[in-house]
């Protein structure tokens, strides 16, 4: 005699093969600390280098701010210091929101990496923002 599967174990088996499904799908980040996503620094003669990103004036003291066409965002941890990152936050690839409290912030999931030097502040990222070269001549800030 032959024992055939029950309707309930062929269900059982077929939600699991698709919640596997589903995890392999929303968890594909490669979060793993490794280099696979170095900095993407624009250099000259690309496109983009040598653009005008903005005035020094329009970056707050303390914060910063999203340039979305060019994903990049400046912030100015200190009067007349100033800093450029990847606007692409390293957890999965979102476009970062905001800058407030001293924090570059990703409304994804919620990471938050700090303005002084990109490292991550909050997680789920587990990798910092990619530096982004600048160049600040006189009021002006543009892409290096």
């Amino acid at each position: 005699m032959t024992n055939r599967p029950t309707r309930r174990t062929i269900l059982i088996a077929s939600g699991a093969t698709g919640a596997t499904a589903l995890v392999a799908a929303c968890g594909g980040s490669d979060d793993s600390g490794g280099d696979s996503a170095s900095t993407t620094t624009t250099a000259p003669g690309q496109d983009g280098a040598g653009d005008k990103l903005a005035d020094t004036a329009d970056i707050p003291v303390g914060g910063g701010t999203i340039f979305k066409d060019q994903k990049v965002v400046v912030t100015q941890p200190e009067e007349g210091q100033f800093k450029a990152f990847s606007a692409i936050c390293t957890h999965q690839q979102c476009l970062v929101g905001s800058v407030s409290d001293g924090t570059i912030n990703c409304p994804c999931h919620g990471s938050k990496f700090k303005i002084t030097d990109g490292a991550v502040a909050n997680p789920p990222a587990t990798r910092p923002l990619p530096a982004q070269n600048i160049v600040v001549d006189g009021n002006s800030i543009s892409l290096a």
